[in-house]
């Protein structure tokens, strides 16, 4: 038999190598746009407040005479601001009278609006009396944008909004300075500590983060591996390459874990220990490489984004202990 040449050989390897590399790109595609492409979201409630409110209220029946009320008696406000993007971004806020110049900027979760954290906006505002400020991220609820940030350029939009809310709230007549706690269930985590990290106003003065990742690249690594069996090379690697070329940042630049070794600001930690969408693991990891002060407080038995649900009186006791520790 007579043996192929060496020109066949390569070319047949080299036509083998377009194949994968025709196929890796296209998956590598596939899989941005999956993962922060909004247009591929089932379930998007973008803009529909009617069916955010249904969620809401399914979820926690109690919010519905909470939110009848505060509506109907125009405290719960709709603001909308054009961002330093350029871009026209949304928030629902609220005053209270007895705030003392407390502030709480909540951060709603992957492909969630602020209506569906308005359970967080009651515990601050009528367990904690603080002023309270929801915005919707990036491409999420009526806030413009094509695709999910993942918390990486959603913290500079929520630097913004605390300025926004130290100029709408402010201190008191009493000469209570400003004081803004951030606070992030899930994504809104992962954007509460990659803020943590930079270089922040005064009046930015603590953080409370639920659930939050490492970072992109182990969410996405974790999310590759049990949803489809995949490792994260090619793949990975391609898309997070991809992603740096279409929208500036990349799944390993985009690491709470980094920023909040950065930070020097109190910060609570929260998790669930049935948490396996975020792994309960990276709640150690983030704990170690966070300076002091800080805390942490573990759900038990919560699923993802479940710790207040299953457990709200401990854990509205938890964040006003941490609070009240430092002058809140």
């Amino acid at each position: 038999m007579q043996r192929p040449s060496l020109k066949k050989m390569i070319i047949t390897a080299l036509a083998g190598l377009g194949v994968l590399l025709a196929l890796t790109i296209g998956a590598a595609f596939y899989m941005l746009d999956y993962a922060i492409g909004y247009e591929h979201k089932p379930g998007d409630m973008r803009g529909d407040a009617d069916s955010s409110y249904a969620e809401l209220y399914r979820r926690l029946p109690d919010m519905k005479p909470w939110c009848d009320s505060v509506r109907a008696c125009g405290l719960l406000r709709d603001t909308m601001v054009v961002m330093p993007t350029g871009e026209r971004h949304h928030a629902l806020y609220m005053r209270c009278d007895s705030a003392r110049g407390r502030s709480a900027v909540i951060v709603h979760g992957y492909t969630d609006n602020c209506i569906k954290f308005l359970y967080l906006g009651r515990m601050y505002h009528r367990d904690l009396h603080y002023n309270i400020l929801l915005p919707d991220l990036h491409a999420h609820g009526l806030s413009e944008g094509e695709e999910v940030q993942m918390g990486w350029l959603d913290r500079l939009d929520i630097k913004h909004w605390c300025a926004i809310a130290d100029s709408l709230f402010g201190g008191n007549c009493d000469g209570n300075s400003s004081r803004i706690v951030v606070h992030g269930v899930s994504m809104g985590a992962a954007t509460t500590m990659c803020l943590s990290g930079d270089d922040l106003p005064p009046y930015i003065a603590a953080f409370v983060e639920d659930c939050g990742y490492t970072s992109v690249w182990d969410e996405f690594r974790g999310e590759l591996r049990s949803q489809f069996s995949l490792p994260p090379f090619p793949i990975l690697y391609a898309a997070s390459a991809l992603c740096k070329l279409r929208y500036g940042w990349s799944f390993g630049e985009a690491a709470p874990l980094c920023q909040v070794a950065r930070c020097r600001r109190p910060m609570l930690m929260i998790h669930g220990d049935a948490d396996t969408y975020v792994p309960f693991a990276m709640l150690q990891q983030l704990y170690d490489a966070k300076p002091m002060p800080k805390a942490k407080w573990v759900a038990k038995g919560s699923a993802h984004a479940a710790a207040y649900l299953d457990h709200p009186a401990e854990y509205t006791s938890v964040v006003a202990d941490f609070l009240s520790r430092y002058g809140f």
